[in-house]
């Protein structure tokens, strides 16, 4: 498996200053850190002012013989959120393969400065050896990473971590509705909101019998993944501990949230056991909420 640092995958692009990323994706490529090196350069982190970097994780197959190609992103900012509509300053090509990518951009804890697997793209089992490039233009920087199936190196393990009795969690979002989990996540029928009236959204999170002993907490965070106002959540983070998520039906998470604009948003619930096991790339489940927002 590799370090850390190594899936941080190249980066076509110059980080901080350099050509635009129309030069640079044919004439060099750039890590946004070596392997052995990293992310954490005080060279690269400042306040506000800085770029966006997009991440590609890694790829794993589906039951159904489809692929996932799992991407995250750095912020390298410790304090600007960096909004980036979808469009030509935030495209994945090929188009068919546009649109899941997160808008809303914010700088995580120091412990953990990145965002790790926000979103994936299905391709299928024919796929080959073509890209799927996931492009971002933010503080005048072009920043591309492709994501690609043909490095055995870059495979994951998707929803299960190898040897060690922990598995993503599973996340539903109606009692009786299709479950899921990985970085695929699962995706809900969408609701509607109205400018500055709470809404309450909730997600069931439970553990597969095979986690085994695993009587860990299952932690909850809830994101603005799309949206062109800001979000507001009643209470954005939660431990569900055993005596919750193993009762019967597992356990339903649920928070209030509220929208400061019309127009189409994408919410993003993350479960996850600890943050300690995304930098191997497990065990973590996404689920997407669409909500239309009226005045």
């Amino acid at each position: 498996m590799m370090s850390r640092w190594a899936r941080l995958l190249v980066v076509v692009a110059v980080l901080i200053g350099g050509p635009a990323a129309s030069d640079a994706q044919r004439s060099s490529e750039r890590r946004v850190a070596n392997p052995g090196e990293t992310q954490f350069d005080v060279q690269l982190l400042r306040p506000s002012g800085g770029p966006v970097v997009p991440i590609f994780e890694g790829w794993y197959r589906n039951p159904d013989g489809t692929f996932e190609l799992s991407f995250g992103f750095f912020n390298v900012n410790t304090e600007e959120v960096v909004e980036v509509p979808l469009g030509p300053d935030n495209v994945i090509e090929p188009a068919a393969f546009d649109g899941r990518q997160p808008t809303h951009f914010e700088p995580v804890p120091e412990s953990d400065r990145r965002h790790w697997g926000a979103f994936t793209v299905t391709v299928p089992a024919d796929f080959g050896d073509r890209d799927v490039v996931w492009t971002l233009r933010s503080a005048r920087q072009t920043l591309s990473v492709p994501g690609r199936l043909t490095r055995r190196s870059y495979e994951l393990a998707g929803s299960v971590f190898p040897g060690r009795a922990s598995m993503a969690p599973l996340v539903r979002w109606q009692p009786d509705g299709p479950v899921g989990r990985g970085p695929s996540g699962i995706a809900a029928s969408a609701l509607q909101a109205t400018v500055g009236a709470p809404l309450e959204i909730g997600a069931g999170v439970a553990r597969e019998a095979e986690a085994g002993e695993d009587e860990r907490p299952i932690n909850i965070k809830w994101f603005k993944h799309q949206g062109p106002g800001d979000v507001l959540f009643e209470e954005r983070a939660v431990e569900v501990e055993p005596t919750a998520w193993a009762s019967p039906g597992g356990a339903r998470v649920v928070t209030s949230v509220t929208f400061s604009e019309p127009g189409d948003y994408l919410v993003r619930v993350l479960a996850f056991n600890v943050i300690q096991e995304f930098e191997f790339q497990c065990c973590w489940t996404n689920g997407f909420l669409p909500v239309t927002v009226v005045p």
